[in-house]
């Protein structure tokens, strides 16, 4: 993750709902297990929807399991000539892990080794982030879509369930609209993407007046900045200034994750990479929206939402949920990424959820 992230994130910024905080809530079976000093209310259950709570109080912690650290990287495949970094663990059904902008597989280590306890785990370095091949090709949402779909069907060869943080939620949704009967179900963790928005759509004649007059000037201007903005976002001081402002608990904030996100940044690549990311894909989000998406899904989906997301609020979740009805929802006391600040509660309710499929 980087402070690009939050571009990605776009206009959904999160505003408190008292809808969600008012609703009444009766034991959930799941136990989670204390974690780095928090003390935590059991997972609780509302009509329609799962919510939990996570305290801050002082209490012993104790120790997850967590994934070990490789410089090298764990598995490697080759797609479309491009290398693809992944982890893989367990046995059983198939589980897809994919990161959010800026992350890497090392970014589910608190959720992989528990997960592998039942099932057949694959996390996934998206190409252009994490160990993979920081390829300079034109980024797109559908880059990631295919690669996604080719690694279940080459590598996983078995119906997956895919789970997405962020930008890798938004993939896992796309991946699974094209992969049909071979994705068993869809996990979402404070996704991105936007829902179409008419009131914002150009006239043809002005984007095309906009690009033949503005474009050299932008490509000029945006090489500058975003090479400082590249600059400044791989420096571990301002990463960690990030992560540590979307996370809610900065327990987690620590040299593992900082490493996991820095080391790749120091590819010669990265630099024109981050450049086509922010400078295309990044402006050209619109493109595809999540009605469009959600609307050719036909598996279980399940949203994993922190409610404290400064970037994607809980009421991006509740429009989800009111456009595909075929949805569960576990509402978090986290920020950005609760994968990784409340790992144990949200390997819970997905086991739990897993379980159900």
């Amino acid at each position: 993750m980087s402070a690009a992230a939050a571009a990605f994130a776009g206009n959904n910024i999160y505003t408190p709902n008292p809808s969600l905080q008012s609703k009444k809530l009766v034991p959930f079976s799941a136990k989670p297990t204390n974690f780095n000093g928090g003390r935590r209310k059991n997972l609780t259950r509302s009509p329609g929807s799962i919510s939990c709570s996570l305290l801050t109080e002082e209490a012993p912690a104790t120790e997850m399991e967590r994934l070990p650290f490789k410089p090298d990287g764990y598995n490697y495949w080759t797609w479309r000539g491009r290398k693809i970094h992944y982890v893989e663990q367990g046995s059983g059904p198939a589980v897809v892990l994919i990161h959010g902008f800026g992350a890497s597989a090392f970014h589910w280590r608190y959720n992989v080794p528990e997960l592998a306890k039942n099932y057949k785990v694959y996390a996934l370095d998206l190409i252009g982030f994490g160990w993979s091949e920081k390829a300079i090709i034109e980024y797109d949402a559908t880059v990631w879509r295919d690669q996604v779909a080719d690694f279940v069907a080459e590598v996983v060869k078995e119906p997956a369930v895919l789970v997405g943080n962020s930008l890798g939620g938004f993939t896992a949704l796309m991946a699974a609209s094209e992969l049909g009967e071979s994705v068993r179900g869809v996990v979402l963790l404070n996704s991105a993407g936007q829902f179409e928005n008419q009131g914002k759509t150009s006239s043809g004649e002005e984007k095309t007046t906009k690009k033949s007059l503005l474009k050299p000037l932008q490509d000029a201007l945006q090489r500058v900045i975003l090479g400082f903005l590249f600059w400044q976002a791989k420096q571990p001081a301002r990463v960690e200034s990030v992560l540590k402002s979307v996370y809610i608990n900065s327990t987690n904030v620590d040299d593992y994750l900082l490493e996991s996100i820095t080391r790749p940044a120091a590819d010669p690549n990265a630099r024109e990479v981050y450049f086509r990311l922010m400078s295309r894909f990044m402006a050209n989000q619109s493109k595809y929206t999540l009605d469009s998406v959600l609307s050719r899904l036909s598996c279980p989906l399940l949203l994993l939402w922190g409610d404290l997301d400064p970037w994607v609020g809980p009421s991006k979740a509740e429009r989800i949920k009111a456009f595909y009805p075929n949805t569960s929802v576990v509402n978090l006391q986290a920020g950005h990424c609760p994968h990784d600040e409340v790992p144990d509660l949200v390997n819970a309710a997905l086991v739990n959820w897993l379980s159900s499929l």
